[in-house]
């Protein structure tokens, strides 16, 4: 193998080509995702969530924002599950630092949560009790 060789076929894709293969390896990525419970709940939420969002937004800036919050937690969710993944591909010995980035990420999905919550709760309450 050569030097100038890219480790990653990726890198040397251009045009529409790589744009199909990255599609293709965020496919893998949602595959992946799926086989995490925590994703598999958050989708099934999201399933009610998102054409929910039209009608609890009273305007098309509301909608935007229920949505927003409710992709924010699925894409905090995959990057926990890949940085989950990172740690224990490592190995499976325990550390302090793989339990702070796994912790780390784990907060991470609670507060996208608890966003997303607060901003549910305040579009339900301006919806029907104002």
């Amino acid at each position: 193998m050569s030097d100038s060789a890219p480790v990653n076929p990726q890198k040397s894709r251009t045009g529409l080509r790589r744009v199909w293969h990255a599609a293709l390896i965020s496919i893998d990525g949602y595959r992946a995702g799926w086989r995490e419970p925590a994703f598999r709940q958050e989708v099934v939420c999201a399933v009610v969530m998102l054409p929910a969002a039209f009608w609890v937004g009273r305007s098309w800036v509301e909608s935007a924002l229920l949505i927003a919050t409710v992709v924010l937690v699925l894409v905090v969710e995959l990057l926990n599950s890949g940085i989950e993944a990172a740690i224990d591909r490592i190995g499976p010995e325990w550390h302090s630092f793989s339990k702070d980035a796994k912790d780390m990420g784990s907060a991470a999905v609670l507060l996208s949560i608890l966003l997303c919550g607060g901003v549910w709760l305040a579009a339900l309450w301006q919806r029907f009790f104002v």
